[in-house]
């Protein structure tokens, strides 16, 4: 890992907190000359260290989603199509 100075952390930090996880990533790499898979884990790390570190400011931070939200959404459009066309159609 490479060494930050304290100005090169806060800036990632304050990134990663206003929900800026790319910019995040891009100040890693420029300061820090690794790769973009590298940077990635770098900053991902640092999250979760600052989600357990910092729980009153992470709040800001975006949680991971899933797609199961959105798989329940069509699944209830499809039904309540199904629905309105049995209606209209009687069958």
């Amino acid at each position: 890992m490479a060494q930050l100075t304290e100005q090169q952390q806060q800036e990632i930090e304050a990134a990663i907190l206003g929900g800026k996880k790319i910019e995040a990533i891009k100040l890693y790499r420029e300061a820090s000359g690794t790769g973009l898979k590298e940077a990635k884990d770098w900053v991902e790390e640092l999250e979760r260290q600052l989600r357990f570190k910092q729980p009153e400011k992470s709040s800001a931070l975006p949680k991971k989603a899933g797609c199961f939200g959105m798989v329940m959404a069509v699944v209830f459009a499809l039904g309540a199509t199904a629905f309105v066309l049995m209606m209209v159609f009687g069958r």
